[in-house]
């Protein structure tokens, strides 16, 4: 009798503490976390806005989490070959990517991606958002809008314009340009705004409408025009450069946002402890210090749930903008 009752103890005994033992991952993942590098996933090449925001931002996060944090460029698809790598990550909080509307929220209307932005991430903390700016070779003659638009209606099919890629924000910019306007240019899509803005500054493409991080400093130098810009009013950054608005080109609304996001499935405790290092890393006077002069506009959702809330009619939007545009994989 005694020796069945304390093997019964004996049992329940390890049931509990097997029990005990089953839950303390998710806990203590969180108060471990973390304990060695975190992989930070750029999906677009070196050079572009997402990849200077990254940069700028990484050392700082590195510092307030106690980890190395590494940008890792995973180039090509608009940005969605870095979102699957991330999408199908183990959501331990070692492999993040960085938010951005072009694999998050536009190319998946645009052609099949292999994850589902809607469940297949969880999100973090929403940095900003930076406007697009329509800049061109100096070759080509226009001095401002209304000369671009008419000597582009003088010869349909014959100027290009560059994008980082199809389906991203700068395809539909110049899509949405042609369709306000009745033009026809060429599309040329590239892996990523480095390579695209190389090959603009050397007159291989007449324009693009990339953001103003990766081409602000082409624009200073007197290498590239700008002649219109995608915020509501002019940016200081290029006081003499018109808004769409001004220049009479209504409803262009696309810019380009950017964040912090990881797979699906991530524990709260570590996405409250990534979403307050980013934070305090965007609030950083040396972090601001390189983001602000390139035009970054920290207004949109400030937790993790407006920004889910977000992302969802960020969807809708762009659902609808693409089947108006037509804009489908070339």
């Amino acid at each position: 009798m005694f020796k069945r009752s304390a093997s019964r103890r004996l049992s329940l005994a390890a049931l509990a503490a097997g029990t005990a033992l089953a839950a303390l991952p998710a806990a203590a993942l969180a108060q471990a976390w973390p304990s060695k590098p975190i992989r930070l996933v750029v999906g677009f090449a070196p050079g572009g806005g997402t990849d200077i925001i990254a940069r700028a931002m990484a050392p700082r996060l590195s510092e307030l989490l106690g980890a190395q944090v590494v940008v890792e460029n995973r180039a090509g698809a608009s940005g969605a070959i870095g979102a699957d790598i991330v999408a199908k990550s183990a959501p331990d909080g070692y492999t993040l990517v960085m938010g951005h509307s072009n694999p998050n929220v536009i190319v998946p209307f645009v052609f099949k991606v292999p994850y589902d932005p809607a469940n297949d991430f969880t999100p973090i903390h929403y940095i900003g958002y930076v406007p697009n700016i329509l800049a061109v070779h100096p070759s080509v003659g226009a001095k401002n809008v209304d000369e671009l638009v008419a000597l582009v209606r003088s010869k349909p099919g014959v100027f290009s314009y560059a994008s980082s890629g199809i389906g991203s924000s700068q395809h539909l910019a110049g899509a949405l340009f042609t369709k306000i306007t009745s033009t026809q240019m060429n599309h040329v899509p590239y892996k990523g705004s480095g390579q695209a803005i190389t090959d603009l500054l050397a007159g291989q493409v007449n324009m693009n409408f990339d953001t103003m991080p990766p081409v602000l400093p082409h624009i200073l130098a007197g290498k590239l025009r700008a002649l219109a810009i995608s915020t509501p009013t002019r940016m200081p950054q290029l006081p003499d450069v018109p808004t769409f608005n001004e220049v009479g080109i209504r409803g262009f609304d696309v810019t380009n946002w950017y964040s912090v996001m990881g797979p699906k499935g991530l524990p709260r405790d570590v996405v409250a402890k990534i979403a307050d290092a980013v934070k305090k890393s965007l609030d950083d006077p040396a972090v601001k210090g390189k983001l602000e002069p390139q035009g970054v506009l920290y207004v949109g959702p400030r937790n993790p749930d407006e920004f889910a809330a977000f992302i969802k009619t960020e969807l809708t939007k762009y659902s609808t903008l693409v089947k108006e545009l037509g804009v489908r994989a070339e």
